[in-house]
């Protein structure tokens, strides 16, 4: 009895080892099983980073680059100048939209043939076109990315991500790039046209987006736009934007092995991100405390939290972290709220000059007592 007794304390304790460490793999397993090199999945109002797999490590994004091109053109351009097509621009290599030197072409319609059909020569086209020479564009393009988008690992070459070992960004600043070019009603229905008529002098054809998830291949709820990238240097890269009633997402995959991992990927975040995550606001004047100091929100903030494992952490210098499944996601900068400066009227300051008048008044009267009582005592003594 005794040795069977002993028998299921040893079963006993070893199912809370092994149930221990069975939570404990589970709190460090990631969310996703991402194959790609690179991917992050952001909240596109929010900006917080849903999931990030070396998000910010440089890598060439190919195709991808005409996001930055397109968004640059729209903002930097008139969309209806005419442009020249050039020599240069003709001779371009890898896919193109087949235009003739001499061309005349709206500026938009060649940012459809950029993004839509993903055309070399049109983004040669449209830099020239906006900057002189490829070369100055480059420069000003990355220009406009770190003063007007805040990218922070980026550097481009040329308008299209032809291969340059100096053409790098990463997945997080595509994001932000994405994000900030989907607010843009223009970039937004080029970046989510399925397809479009296209008559140019050399060539007649229904332009069809190469985007398998936006023109419904692959079923997926919501998707709102997406570019395709390839060069032997940066393998499959594939940005996506979807939305449903509670959020909007992007989602950035760098340097899969095949087209199939890119889109499989994509697949995964966005169905993490829907099923994840939802807004919730910080209220105006929302107050948070740290060491006896209060600090609030001076509007209403939407932050994207977690469905169940948000963390919320304030810094020394008042800034609101969320942390997300473990992951750090979003930040925001919250105002300090000053204590109140105590308000003195006049009866109070006239009560308070009393009770300093009668103060000094009682320390005479103190003083002159026991000088008084002094000369008394020495009075005695001579007696």
């Amino acid at each position: 009895m005794l040795k069977l007794s002993k028998l299921v304390s040893f079963f006993i304790i070893l199912m809370l080892i092994l149930s221990t460490q069975v939570n404990v793999y589970a709190a460090e397993k990631p969310p996703l099983e991402i194959k790609s090199e690179a991917a992050v999945l952001v909240d596109s109002e929010t900006g917080a980073i849903l999931y990030s797999k070396n998000s910010n490590e440089r890598l060439y994004p190919a195709s991808l680059t005409k996001i930055a091109t397109a968004i640059y053109a729209i903002e930097n351009g008139n969309i209806d100048d005419v442009v020249t097509v050039s020599a240069r621009a003709v001779k371009e290599e890898g896919t193109r939209v087949y235009l003739v030197e001499g061309e005349r072409v709206p500026l938009k319609k060649l940012i459809q043939g950029m993004l839509i059909n993903s055309g070399n020569d049109a983004a040669v086209a449209i830099a020239e076109h906006l900057d002189g020479s490829v070369e100055r564009f480059a420069d000003n393009i990355n220009k406009y990315l770190v003063e007007k988008i805040g990218v922070s690992n980026t550097h481009f070459t040329n308008p299209n991500g032809l291969f340059n070992e100096n053409h790098y960004t990463t997945a997080l600043d595509l994001a932000l790039i994405t994000n900030y070019a989907m607010k843009n009603p223009v970039f937004k229905e080029i970046f989510g046209t399925i397809e479009l008529e296209w008559v140019g002098e050399s060539w007649e054809t229904k332009l069809l987006t190469h985007h398998r998830l936006l023109k419904g291949e692959i079923p997926v709820d919501g998707i709102t736009g997406g570019k395709t990238g390839f060069v032997n240097e940066s393998k499959h890269t594939l940005a996506t934007t979807a939305e449903n009633e509670n959020l909007k997402l992007t989602a950035i995959i760098l340097k899969a092995d095949s087209s199939k991992a890119s889109y499989t990927d994509t697949v995964k975040l966005m169905k993490y991100g829907f099923s994840s995550f939802k807004h919730r606001i910080i209220k105006q004047n929302e107050l948070f405390t740290i060491h006896k100091k209060e600090y609030y929100s001076k509007n209403d903030i939407v932050v994207t939290e977690h469905v169940n494992t948000s963390e919320e952490s304030i810094s020394e210098q008042g800034m609101l972290e969320i942390v997300n499944n473990g992951q750090f996601s979003q930040s925001i900068q919250l105002e300090v709220k000053e204590p109140k400066p105590i308000k003195v009227t006049k009866e109070k300051l006239l009560s308070s000059e009393q009770s300093s008048i009668n103060i000094f008044y009682g320390i005479i009267v103190f003083a002159f007592a026991g000088l008084l009582i002094g000369v008394r005592k020495r009075w005695a003594k001579k007696q």
